[in-house]
């Protein structure tokens, strides 16, 4: 389990499905990350929770510290022998706006390089999404390139702009804090 000011970060267990099918399942949602589908079910929630059991992936739960509510989620995708991870985040659409997804993703930023002594964590987002640009940004990500309509979400063709951090870089900036 992580912890931040704000958030707790734990795995995800079978009775989190009653509450993560109606916050990922929100079209929203599904409709800025690369791996969500629309819509969302029990079925789905199952695998995906099984899918973040899994020895390489760090997938927790995001949860308000003051009420235990899920509003979200995040994980790392960890290529050991590379050491290096692909860092993914959702946050439900009533917690959007309150600094939820930097907060967690610091928290599994520093878990990642602190924890899992990882040399590169990079993430991407959709060019139709500056919410999660801002979010890598301010974790110190720089923008490693465009990949033009990489990516066919619902029939429209999207780009994905990549984004990294190397660990020398997390050490020497204020934003690990």
């Amino acid at each position: 389990m992580l912890e931040t000011e704000r958030l707790v970060l734990r795995r995800y267990t079978e009775a989190d499905i009653a509450e993560l099918v109606p916050l990922i399942g929100a079209r929203e949602v599904a409709a800025t990350t690369l791996r969500i589908p629309h819509p969302y079910t029990e079925q789905n929630a199952r695998d995906f929770i099984l899918a973040t059991q899994q020895p390489n992936l760090e997938g927790r739960g995001v949860r308000l510290r003051s009420n235990s509510i899920l509003i979200g989620g995040v994980g790392l995708n960890v290529e050991p022998d590379e050491r290096r991870a692909e860092l993914g985040y959702w946050i439900g659409v009533p917690y959007w706006g309150h600094g939820y997804a930097t907060e967690a993703a610091r928290a599994m930023l520093r878990h990642g390089f602190d924890e899992l002594q990882l040399n590169r964590i990079f993430a991407s987002h959709f060019g139709n999404n500056p919410a999660s640009q801002r979010v890598l940004v301010k974790l110190g990500m720089r923008h490693e390139g465009c990949q033009r309509q990489h990516i066919r979400k619902w029939g429209e063709f999207l780009d994905l702009h990549l984004y990294g951090i190397l660990r020398h870089e997390w050490e020497a900036g204020a934003y690990n804090a």
